[in-house]
């Protein structure tokens, strides 16, 4: 993955590097998978990919095990919860994780939604409380990251946290969280990428995972914000949605695609492999596609 990088103004720029994974499906806390995910890691470390990013409110405990199997790569929560443990309860294990592997873990943290959360309530001032709970206890804050949306939420990355880590955007939404951020912060979008060259296929995977999405408000929020309008959201999705927020097509122009979103103001961009295949399985073969368009 020979790019050119961007100056180099925090230092989780330099250890992420260009491109990295996202992905649910290496989360799994199935002990029996265990052997597979960690091989499957560190696979995405010989790839090239700088670092891989953890989905589905996880936490440490499921990074240990990835970073214990590969050499490198930063591993990342993306997102835990803020409702989903104490803060003093996150402190503790990345203490411990930061104690075995020093600079290999990063603590992405989010919001998540309110039809997720039962006591979800003033979210703004619970991140700000969680982030007070989290310098108190010692989490710095150049190593935590925010699943930042809106304007509020962007600011607070850039002066309480090492950057943010949008999920579910279009360039365009990078372009003005770049603005927001200032030149210094970290900002690593996510960006879907369904591996099909025929337009149909490729919408039609598309359109089956983002219908959860379509019902979670701050989604559905920012692509209005975006200039989307409702009935872009409605019935699982207009073209222009889908082709905003997924790449798709052949290697050309998902390179082009993905290289827009650096083009925007992106440090790092997080690819996720959507397959149609169930969360369980692993797309390494896409993972090894990927890696090799990038080249």
């Amino acid at each position: 993955m020979s790019d050119t990088a961007s100056p180099v103004t925090n230092p989780l720029k330099e250890t992420v590097g260009r491109y990295g994974i996202w992905s649910i499906e290496l989360r799994s806390e199935d002990a029996a998978r265990r052997g597979e995910r960690a091989e499957a890691a560190a696979e995405l470390e010989e790839l090239g990919f700088g670092a891989l990013w953890l989905g589905g409110n996880s936490t440490a405990r499921n990074a240990a095990p990835l970073v214990e199997a590969t050499r490198r790569l930063v591993v990342g929560t993306s997102i835990q919860s803020i409702w989903q443990q104490e803060a003093a309860v996150t402190a503790a294990e990345f203490a411990e994780l930061e104690a075995a592997h020093p600079g290999r873990f990063v603590l992405g943290l989010g919001v998540s939604h309110g039809p997720l959360v039962e006591r979800y309530r003033r979210p703004y001032a619970a991140m700000v409380a969680h982030l007070d709970a989290l310098d108190e206890a010692g989490v710095p804050a150049g190593r935590r990251l925010l699943a930042a949306l809106g304007p509020r939420m962007l600011e607070l990355s850039r002066d309480r946290a090492a950057g943010a880590i949008p999920y579910l955007v279009t360039a365009e939404h990078t372009a003005k969280a770049r603005g927001i951020l200032g030149e210094a912060p970290l900002l690593a979008p996510e960006l879907k990428v369904v591996l099909e060259t025929d337009p149909a296929r490729a919408r039609e995977v598309a359109r089956a995972y983002l219908a959860p999405y379509l019902k979670l408000p701050n989604y559905t929020n920012n692509w209005l914000r975006l200039g989307f309008t409702e009935s872009d959201i409605a019935d699982g999705g207009s073209d222009r949605l889908i082709d905003a927020v997924f790449a798709w097509g052949d290697d050309t122009r998902i390179r082009e695609r993905i290289d827009t979103f650096h083009q925007a103001g992106a440090d790092h961009v997080a690819l996720q492999a959507v397959t149609g295949a169930d969360r369980e399985s692993l797309p390494r073969e896409e993972w090894r596609r990927l890696a090799a368009l990038l080249t």
